[in-house]
């Protein structure tokens, strides 16, 4: 059975993405545990590859290698679901939407099941298995190679075949999201198919949690701009208020939730 995170651990999360490195000494103190509870989450999110050891304490996991993907399930559970009920009631019933992988999207996908007359294309095997069954949705897969990681359909039959759609919404997911709107990701073969997904849709529907934004990743998608909705927790950074409010970006927040 899968273990979620404690709340000490999600404070540590949160505390090492703003610090950028946390202290074992420091965590103790202010988080009121004994150096040895610290040691013993860090050497778990560590395992999980959320973190990575070095002397006296842990950093984030690195921006150019994503989080596993079994781990990224783990972090904003609570925003992670708040933000796919949101999503899920701004799209209508008879509908078609591409919807690309992520943690996020799927809670969509969760979110969705009681819709009816959607057809829905997907790069990702986690949607299509949580959405085939239903019989008023009707799922499309891409093609193309499957990555064992996490179930992204990648590459450039992904591609070609995600350019013979044009639908009315696209709902993506992004690994970062830049100050400047810019949104990151870490696979230039899955930003390939994120990048033909925005293309072809007549709405963009960015979903992200509040973390995104505090997080680095090497590969650009598109930029907020391209993006029609924003739903997420809460918007934080002033940065991207601004570039939202600039590029005409509707935002969503859905409220944040405590540890």
């Amino acid at each position: 059975m899968e273990q979620v995170l404690s709340p000490r651990q999600q404070e540590i999360i949160g505390i090492a993405r703003l610090q950028g490195r946390v202290n074992v000494d420091e965590l103790a103190a202010r988080l009121e545990v004994t150096q040895q509870t610290i040691r013993k989450d860090l050497n778990e999110l560590c395992e999980r590859r959320l973190m990575t050891r070095v002397h006296g304490g842990a950093i984030i996991a690195s921006g150019v290698e994503n989080v596993a993907y079994e781990a990224r399930r783990l972090i904003a559970q609570a925003e992670k679901q708040a933000i796919g009920a949101a999503t899920a009631r701004l799209i209508p019933n008879n509908s078609s939407l591409f919807i690309n992988i992520g943690t996020t999207t799927e809670e969509v996908a969760r979110a969705l099941q009681d819709h009816e007359g959607l057809l829905v294309i997907t790069n990702n095997l986690n949607v299509a298995n949580i959405l085939y069954r239903h019989p008023k949705i009707e799922v499309i897969m891409t093609g193309g190679p499957v990555r064992r990681a996490d179930g992204a359909v990648i590459g450039s039959a992904a591609v070609d075949f995600v350019r013979q759609f044009k639908v009315d919404y696209a709902v993506i997911g992004t690994s970062a999201i830049d100050e400047d709107g810019s949104l990151l990701d870490f696979d230039v073969r899955e930003v390939r198919v994120s990048r033909a997904i925005i293309d072809n849709a007549r709405k963009v529907v960015l979903v992200a949690d509040h973390l995104k934004a505090e997080r680095s990743a090497p590969v650009r998608i598109g930029h907020l701009r391209e993006v029609d909705l924003f739903v997420t927790d809460t918007l934080s950074s002033p940065q991207l208020r601004e570039v939202c409010e600039a590029s005409q970006v509707e935002v969503v927040e859905v409220g944040s939730f405590g540890e």
